[in-house]
């Protein structure tokens, strides 16, 4: 089947009453995730993974993307009202869009945040589309090396480009791939790490880690630092003026590309897109001095590249299998546990999901840019939800989801023990993504590493062998070894400018 008669297939799946509601759901609750400043997609999508349960697996995934997708439109409306982002990715959405808000022009900024969100979702979208069957086809050449190399090269990203220390990162990778381990050894059967006890036989359940985590651990925080927020009145003019299309015409375009790279990348995610696109445009402006101060560009680019991002980070994840950021690895999860497994087979074998979910995507962002416009009043609402009322209902989920996965109290326990260690992890500062990704691809790293070597009679230079898997082990060298570079050169720069002195 060509591209365009499988994206006739996909809006045939998409389209669906079931399946738009669905999709109207997800972006409607992500709207809302990234509105509350704090809660983010990463706990909500670990709070209904078991909801999901009982949904068929078109319709879990189009609801747990439009959450992933939604939360970055939402997070611009706390960064423009309330100078607190909703989400990470909006983080330098507060420098302008807070500005303009404080001018009067809340309307126009929140228009166009919406209105480039939708634009560079849409981009990332067609792009995904374009991709996704070439990709696939060129991952059909990937055997066990090429695999083990891929998903190592994307751990090693994930820790270079996060927002902590590489050395800390890479701690929290190790750990993640030690909880891997626990339970009955794939190939053998034996046990490894479980203590004796029933629970851990199955390995370290996903959706306890992920609630305790995320659930738990958001909640710890919102007890130990509350926030108190002022919002200001209900904007007013939502469509921006012709002169603000003029200057935000090329931020936009700027924007969506930056933003779908980066989020194709491990490791990129989406607020290194933003803050990359903001920090491009402000070199490419001919007024740079008007940025911090209200300038629009400085709010149609971070939100075109953020919503790129997020629809660029489908495409490791359903081509190849390989999550792109820590919400990727919790649809990755959500995809095991109902029985698939994302790679190049998923297009041929399951092309109801994979192009469902894709095409679902447009329509989601059309939803959202449908909602967002009418509804600004509504989820400035939610601004004002008090902390000491949020917090219990978010822990009530947690225990309910948990124990409601396997209807087992050792899972709540997982939970609980995960929550503690989430929330001194943040209080040490140690960045929980890596863990997370490294616990859900760490039994198919081992997997890919040990058929490898069984393959090749133990000989672990047959990842240097095999042109595909060299690249990869290439770039994870580089990648390790370029702080020290970094250094020698500015040693060896440093030296020669006192000898020329």
């Amino acid at each position: 089947m060509d591209t365009y008669s499988s994206i006739i297939a996909g809006f045939s799946e998409s389209l669906q009453l079931s399946r738009l509601f669905y999709c109207l759901l997800g972006s409607f609750l992500g709207t809302i995730v990234g509105v509350i400043p704090g809660l983010g997609p990463s706990a909500t999508i670990a709070l209904l993974l078991p909801i999901t349960f009982h949904m068929d697996t078109v319709s879990a995934i189009i609801m747990l993307a439009g959450i992933y997708y939604g939360a970055q439109y939402g997070g611009s409306i706390t960064s423009i009202m309330v100078n607190v982002p909703g989400e990470s990715s909006s983080v330098v959405t507060c420098l302008d869009g807070y500005a303009m808000a404080k001018q009067g022009r809340a309307g126009p900024a929140l228009g166009m945040a919406a209105f480039s969100s939708f634009i560079a979702g849409t981009f990332g979208v067609v792009v995904l589309m374009i991709v996704a069957i070439p990709l696939g086809e060129f991952a059909l050449k990937f055997g066990p090396p090429e695999y083990f190399s891929l998903m190592l090269l994307g751990l090693t990203l994930v820790c270079y480009l996060g927002e902590k220390s590489f050395l800390k990162s890479m701690l929290m990778v190790c750990v993640g791939l030690f909880l891997g381990t626990v339970g009955l050894d794939a190939l053998s059967g034996a046990e490894r790490f479980t203590c004796g006890t029933l629970v851990l036989q199955d390995g370290v359940g996903l959706v306890p880690v992920f609630m305790g985590m995320f659930g738990i651990a958001e909640v710890l925080s919102m007890i130990e630092k509350p926030l108190e927020q002022q919002v200001i009145a209900k904007p007013k003019g939502l469509f921006p003026t012709k002169k603000d299309w003029k200057d935000s015409g090329g931020a936009i375009a700027r924007g969506s590309v930056i933003g779908f790279f980066l989020g194709v990348l491990p490791g990129g995610g989406c607020t290194l897109a933003s803050i990359a696109a903001y920090v491009t445009e402000k070199k490419f402006s001919q007024h740079p001095e008007k940025f911090g101060k209200g300038a629009i560009e400085g709010v149609a680019a971070p939100e075109a590249a953020n919503n790129s991002a997020a629809s660029g980070s489908f495409i490791p994840l359903l081509t190849l299998g390989i999550p792109a950021n820590v919400v990727t690895a919790m649809l990755l999860a959500a995809l095991m546990l109902h029985g698939v497994i994302p790679g190049p087979m998923m297009i041929n074998e399951r092309p109801d999901l994979f192009w469902g979910v894709v095409t679902s995507m447009y329509v989601g962002n059309l939803m959202l840019l449908l909602l967002n416009l009418p509804l600004i009043g509504l989820f400035t609402t939610f601004l004002r939800t008090p902390y000491p009322i949020l917090a219990p209902i978010i822990l009530a989920t947690c225990l309910i989801g948990s124990y409601s996965t396997n209807f087992s109290t050792g899972d709540v326990f997982v939970m609980t023990i995960a929550g503690g260690l989430g929330y001194l992890f943040r209080k040490m500062e140690f960045d929980v993504a890596p863990l997370v990704l490294a616990l859900v691809l760490g039994p198919q790293i081992e997997v890919a590493l040990r058929q490898s070597l069984n393959i090749h009679r133990g000989n672990i230079l047959v990842f240097f062998q095999r042109p595909i898997s060299l690249v990869f082990m290439g770039v994870i060298i580089l990648t390790i070894l370029s702080p020290f570079i970094v250094m020698i050169y500015r040693k060896i720069v440093m030296t020669n400018r006192r000898k020329s002195k």
